[in-house]
């Protein structure tokens, strides 16, 4: 089950328009919570946010004569960025 999930992820056709983002230590926090720390940079994506992938994932979903409409997208920052290279 959990191989099928990683494949779904992995095959995902928001891959069209993100980059699949590094992961990076974090050594001080690491040491300071006595674990290890990673930090995802999405903000190496197109659109310095990871709100690209939820924008693409609900326009790559809607049925054909929707996406012909359009879309509309209240918002001045990343999410709105992020509609807008996903449409």
């Amino acid at each position: 089950m959990a191989i099928d999930y990683l494949e779904k992820i992995l095959n995902a056709q928001v891959y069209d328009v993100a980059i699949e983002s590094p992961l990076e230590p974090a050594p001080n926090l690491s040491a300071r919570l006595a674990n290890t720390l990673l930090l995802k940079r999405e903000d190496m994506q197109p659109v310095f946010s990871f709100k690209l992938r939820g924008a693409y994932n609900k326009i790559v979903g809607l049925p054909p004569e929707k996406r012909r409409r359009g879309v509309i997208c209240a918002s001045a920052g990343n999410h709105a960025q992020g509609v807008a290279l996903a449409a």
